[in-house]
């Protein structure tokens, strides 16, 4: 069966609200939190197979906007499974809801003020749409580690390839799950060809 082509087991109309769930409008507006910050938020998403650079350049970029005073806060794939999302799996229903939970966070920092780096594999576009419909236009800035899965699998820093090949990790993108490119991500990178600080002026470059 071509995953590829199956439809998406994840549908926003799945999800009901609480019927005594009110909205509560806080008295602060996000842009008086960004104002006191001085900066402009942002969701950052860095997307990629496993081993293209995303957890790399992530951190290099929170160190950097750190660094000149800004105010960021990085989300790591495999840290968010420690704690948030440590209930979900890894079929493509359970990765959908990753997404979602994590789009939901990021989107709760960027109205706080935040520039929040968001390094997921994320692998199928409609979740990457999602996580982006949640955003007001300009918000949210999609990185693409476009490396290729040659050369991600022989970096494997985590031996997972290797697993992934032996069979013993099931459903691992690249080798027996899909990943769908994006088709307009406001950057792309070839980490293949860039430096991790060239790859963090390149972001910077679009913010």
């Amino acid at each position: 069966m071509d995953k590829s082509k199956s439809s998406h087991p994840y549908e926003l109309k799945d999800i009901t609200l609480p019927s005594n769930a009110v909205w509560h409008k806080s008295t602060v507006c996000p842009a008086e939190r960004a104002a006191s910050m001085g900066q402009t938020p942002r969701c950052i998403w860095l997307t990629g197979l496993s081993g293209s650079g995303k957890s790399t350049v992530a951190n290099a970029l929170d160190a950097t906007l750190h660094a000149n005073g800004f105010n960021s806060f990085l989300l790591d794939g495999d840290n968010v499974r420690h704690g948030l999302n440590k209930d979900l799996g890894m079929t493509e229903s359970d990765r959908a809801e990753n997404i979602r939970r994590v789009g939901e966070v990021a989107k709760l920092m960027v109205e706080s003020g935040l520039i929040v780096i968001c390094a997921f594999i994320s692998p199928y576009k409609r979740d990457r749409q999602m996580v982006r419909s949640m955003f007001k236009p300009g918000e949210f800035v999609e990185v693409f580690l476009d490396t290729p899965l040659s050369v991600c699998e022989k970096r494997d820093p985590k031996g997972l390839y290797k697993k992934a090949r032996a069979g013993v990790i099931k459903q691992f993108t690249g080798v027996s799950d899909p990943y769908e490119q994006p088709e307009s991500a406001e950057l792309i990178l070839n980490t293949t060809d860039i430096t991790v600080t060239q790859g963090v002026e390149s972001i910077l470059n679009v913010l």
